[in-house]
């Protein structure tokens, strides 16, 4: 046998024993939250540029046609979906898609998401709302602020409400590290050392105060998918500073955006590798191709594309779940008594309906005495597909698990030499009030900022960046950012098989706090 073809052998046999790895692992039950059939009217469920009524009721027989079309998987059956606006469905077949590397997107599950009338879902509304309230609140004057504090002493008395109680920490993620510094990760604020370029990370945000689909007409139109113009623009450039401007964020981003920034600040101040790196210990070599620094800068962008076929899966033909504005036209129509929901006490006991009804009185300068609908920071309102899982949020829990498995996670910024242009020190940093600078971060905890935490941070900046925005919910952020952990393990995986230095494997920690090898 020649060389070439013993080449061509094992390069056949590193690809089955992959395969056979993966079909060998236990398949997961995929159960959603069962509301598509609990209403039969479909109220409960994603219909978001189907045709509705005056109401904003779905047309059943619209919502029947989408249904039919994912279970047939006739490419041709998705073109006679009758649409109620101009917006089209974002790419339901993606979750049809085969994977030519590590699980299939069928091969991974997120757990049913809350139910329509359950508590968590009553809960996880009170925050959305509380969310668009406190969107011009400066991040780092929670603690100060009047309006923040009626949140808190609200989502406090909520029976399921998973997300932190107390003023100072509200609205952050569900790691210990999301709780230390600053709100806003380190890697969205910091320089980002791009080739011969350096970027500064102020961004073209949008103006304050300025909230859409107030009224109930507009949110009939919205929910038919037709369009409302655009956004209003601030003069100034800004860092990150408060919710408007990090919804605005990631309503333009590409998607894997903030965790390429973060691999190239973290290669540009000569952060430490992961102590498994082969590399680490050579007298001879450095790593490039493998191990090096084009490998990381591809492998974490690699696994978004998988993990968008992953979440696409989960959300058009397994859950289907409704969007936060959907569910706020339904709370408008409730307490308007134009119709009536079996929703749960603790959303309509909320102290928020009250201060969401005078907030959306003043932005529309007194038109809206009685809306109780849910301010949008995007005017047309969420993406045209499912709530859950979160698109976002499974590439940010993808794309950080990559950093986390490549680089010394236990590292402090404060240790790292430089930041981009030569500025100096990588941080801790923490933008001003008005966001046009930034300073020192002097928190006692400013020591305890690490790289592996900052990247679980910058997860979930972007997930809840969109809850922030008004087009998702906490729990989709929880489990998609779970679900883009598994698909990177298993990218991890199969990589592994491939190489032909010594290799010890992949470490890392995991959202949930385990150590692992891949």
């Amino acid at each position: 046998m020649s060389n070439d073809q013993k080449r061509a052998n094992d390069a056949f046999q590193v690809r089955e024993d992959a395969a056979k790895q993966e079909l060998a692992l236990p398949l997961p039950a995929h159960a959603s939250n069962g509301d598509e059939g609990r209403y039969p009217n479909r109220v409960a469920s994603f219909s978001k540029g189907l045709a509705h009524d005056d109401l904003g009721h779905v047309v059943v027989a619209s919502h029947d046609a989408m249904v039919a079309a994912l279970a047939s998987a006739v490419p041709a059956d998705f073109e006679q979906i009758p649409l109620g606006g101009d917006r089209r469905f974002v790419n339901p077949q993606a979750g049809l898609a085969f994977e030519l590397e590590g699980a299939d997107s069928h091969a991974l599950a997120i757990p049913p998401a809350p139910t329509f009338a359950g508590k968590r879902q009553a809960g996880e509304m009170v925050e959305n709302y509380w969310m668009a309230l406190c969107r011009d609140e400066h991040f780092e004057s929670y603690g100060a602020s009047a309006n923040v504090a009626a949140a808190a002493a609200d989502l406090a008395k909520l029976t399921e409400y998973q997300g932190p109680k107390t003023a100072p920490q509200l609205f952050r993620g569900k790691s210990p590290d999301d709780l230390k510094g600053p709100y806003v990760s380190q890697f969205l604020w910091l320089d980002v050392p791009f080739g011969a370029l350096t970027v500064d990370q102020r961004m073209k945000t949008v103006v304050k105060e300025l909230d859409y689909v107030l009224d109930h007409t507009t949110w009939v139109q919205v929910q038919n998918g037709r369009g409302q113009g655009n956004n209003e623009f601030d003069s100034e450039a800004r860092y990150i500073r408060n919710g408007r401007d990090l919804g605005q964020w990631v309503h333009v981003d590409a998607l894997y955006e903030a965790y390429f920034n973060a691999c190239l600040i973290l290669l540009g101040a000569g952060a430490p590798l992961d102590d498994n790196n082969p590399y680490a210990g050579s007298k001879t070599q450095d790593g490039f191709t493998t191990f090096g620094g084009p490998h990381i800068l591809s492998l974490v962008t690699e696994v978004a594309t998988r993990a968008l076929k992953a979440v696409w899966f989960q959300k058009w033909f397994v859950h289907r779940r409704i969007r936060p504005e959907a569910l706020g036209g339904l709370v408008d129509n409730h307490k308007n008594q134009r119709s009536s929901y079996d929703l749960h006490a603790e959303l309509l006991g909320s102290s928020a309906l009250e201060a969401v009804r005078a907030s959306n009185e003043k932005r529309s300068h007194g038109a809206q005495k009685t809306s109780y609908l849910l301010p949008l920071a995007f005017p047309e309102g969420s993406p045209v597909h499912p709530s859950y899982g979160a698109g976002h949020a499974t590439v940010a829990g993808a794309c950080v698990t990559i950093l986390k498995a490549w680089f010394k996670e236990s590292t402090t910024m404060k240790s790292l030499p430089t930041r981009a242009g030569g500025k100096a020190g990588l941080g801790p940093v923490v933008a001003s009030a008005d966001g046009t600078t930034l300073g020192v971060y002097a928190g006692a905890d400013s020591g305890e900022l690490t790289v592996g935490g900052e990247l679980n941070k910058i997860a979930s900046n972007v997930a809840i960046g969109r809850n922030f925005a008004g087009v998702h919910w906490r729990s989709d952020y929880e489990a998609s950012i779970e679900l883009g952990e598994q698909i990177a393990i298993s990218v991890l995986r199969d990589q592994k098989k491939t190489y032909n230095e010594p290799f010890k494997g992949f470490s890392l920690t995991k959202f949930n706090g385990q150590t692992i090898l891949v």
